[in-house]
């Protein structure tokens, strides 16, 4: 009997340790970006700018954000980090390259405002990814659509 106790008091402390998730690993369900996402939809409506972006988690090499927009974005320019957007919902236009024009240093190695001159358009839709180098501009367009929402990972160390 006392065996039995001691096999399941060790069977317990095995389970739970295999339970345990390593440092740093994060999961997003379908359901909980679904929630993050009404929730922004909410803030996008009462904000001037008609957007709402949530920072989800920030480690030492890379940011996680949920972003979601109603109408056109500024023009960004990132020193030393690469954008990867996976998009949720909605449709949009990326102009991507060319030269910032009039860009201001919003934080460290950070731009935005201005224009893009050149560049290339690519149309984006739910279930779309995209990777933006550093040093590269870039602009989200609504081109009509009612709104727009993106999974944003911002890698760092460049």
């Amino acid at each position: 009997m006392i065996r039995l106790g001691v096999f399941f008091v060790l069977f317990l402390l095995v389970a739970t340790a295999q339970d345990t998730a390593p440092e740093g690993f994060e999961l997003w369900t379908a359901s909980s970006l679904a929630q993050m996402e009404q929730a922004l939809k909410t803030e996008a409506a009462s904000n001037p700018h008609h957007m709402s972006v949530r920072r989800i988690v920030d480690f030492p090499n890379d940011t996680f954000m949920l972003s979601h927009r109603e109408a056109d974005g500024i023009p960004e320019w990132h020193e030393t980090q690469a954008d990867v957007f996976f998009v949720q919902s909605g449709e949009a236009t990326l102009v991507v390259g060319g030269n910032m024009v009039g860009g201001e240093l919003v934080e460290p190695h950070e731009k935005r405002n201005g224009t893009i001159e050149g560049g290339v358009r690519r149309k984006l839709s739910a279930g779309d990814i995209v990777r933006i180098p550093p040093k590269v501009p870039h602009q989200i367009l609504l081109d009509g659509s009612k709104g727009f929402t993106y999974f944003v990972i911002k890698v760092k160390g460049y």
